[in-house]
């Protein structure tokens, strides 16, 4: 029988709702609610509680121009268009594919190529190694910096990413593209850049064995994009003004190292070493504190992240790791996401420190990049308009 925790009778729904149990029934024949058969009952139906708040939430903005507008930025209703990647009834799509079946046998190049929409053409095919533009001198000293910073640094060097992007049709670009994407890997792992796949180079850098090898070529293509998060936001604002690719991809890598971001993975690093051994009483103890348990849940995945659901199975057997995904799902009823899965990945292969974030990055490289060609396709501005909420003009101001 269906989880009673994230489904709702239709009594239960239609009084959420204030609505008619026809209503209801309406709703879910035009595909807005989900409903699920009840096993052993064939007249009874169940109802999907993530769809239900959504309806409410929506019903409750009103009709208001204006609320509406300020629900929009708050996981609220779709700002734009765009057809990278979708997320629906707790699935990820890239362009049509399914996301996790994808991620069993593709590249990230591949998935850059259908991301990008490149159709028969292949950019990565017989591109050499970028030129890159930094020496050993220049690596070392940048070897010190945050990830974010350290790209940053490193990334200007690359010509590809100063060329004018503005009025240039996708394909001209594509080339452009797969300089940056390998120069990223390679600023990103501390490396001069090469011409293999990504996880290749990757697996170099850090000494994997084949099996840790394909765990992140299937994180990296998982991570490679995920709708209008905020860091594909900053980049499509960036992109809309007509800027180059690498300023596009500096303002992705910005939002990236926020910790509501990508900076989370951090913290679930340090929440797992934490648990010495007893993950009920550290889970107990972040409770007390009313702080909250990084890793777990996700507003867009009620019932569990597909990205973490796919990776964590492949990593070797770890009792600490998994005590803690059973308190939270027993305690707290919230399941592991792609930031925890990053960060177990990192320590059941003994990755460098910051190597999570740098699978997170490096495949969000090629979504960042989508959407940039993507932005630079409608032409025009993202110029919102802001709520003036501060004092009123004076006197003075009017004169």
């Amino acid at each position: 029988m269906p989880d009673a925790d994230t489904y709702l009778s239709a009594e239960q729904a239609a009084e959420t709702l204030g609505i008619s149990r026809a209503t209801l029934y309406s709703y879910v024949s035009r595909g807005l609610i989900r409903a699920v058969n009840v096993e052993g009952d064939p007249r009874r139906r169940l109802y999907d509680l993530h769809d239900i708040e959504q309806m409410r939430r929506r019903k409750s903005v009103g009709r208001r121009p204006r609320d509406v507008a300020a629900t929009t930025l708050d996981w609220g209703f779709p700002v734009l268009s765009s057809g990278i990647s979708q997320i629906e009834r707790g699935r990820l799509g890239f362009r049509g594919q399914d996301a996790v079946d994808w991620a069993g046998h593709a590249t990230l190049e591949d998935t850059a190529r259908l991301l990008w929409s490149c159709g028969d053409s292949d950019p990565f095919a017989g591109a050499a190694a970028p030129e890159a533009g930094w020496d050993g001198g220049l690596l070392e000293r940048a070897a010190g910096l945050p990830l974010t910073e350290r790209c940053q640094a490193l990334l200007p060097f690359v010509a590809a990413g100063r060329a004018t992007a503005w009025q240039r049709a996708s394909p001209r670009l594509w080339h452009g593209a797969v300089a940056l994407l390998r120069a990223t890997a390679a600023a990103a792992s501390g490396t001069a850049p090469g011409a293999r796949p990504v996880h290749e180079h990757l697996s170099s850098a850090w000494g994997l064995d084949p099996a840790a090898e394909q765990v992140v070529r299937r994180a990296l293509v998982l991570l490679a994009d995920h709708e209008l998060n905020a860091s594909a936001f900053a980049v499509r604002v960036v992109a809309s003004t007509g800027a180059s690719l690498g300023a596009c991809l500096t303002a992705g890598l910005s939002a990236l190292s926020g910790p509501l971001h990508g900076g989370t993975i951090s913290l679930v690093e340090r929440l797992l070493e934490d648990c010495h051994g007893d993950a009920e009483a550290e889970v107990e103890t972040r409770l007390r504190r009313g702080e909250g348990v990084p890793g777990f849940g996700h507003p867009l995945y009620p019932d569990g992240d597909p990205r973490a659901a796919a990776l964590l199975p492949l990593l070797p057997p770890d009792p600490e790791r998994d005590a803690l995904v059973s308190v939270m799902a027993e305690t707290v009823g919230k399941l592991p996401n792609v930031d925890f899965a990053l960060a177990a990945i990192r320590l059941a292969f003994d990755l460098p420190k910051d190597s999570g974030h740098v699978v997170f990055a490096v495949g969000r490289t090629v979504g960042w990049i989508a959407h940039a060609l993507e932005q630079y396709g409608e032409g025009k501005l993202i110029r919102p308009r802001a709520q003036y909420t501060g004092p009123a003009p004076g006197r003075d101001a009017e004169m």
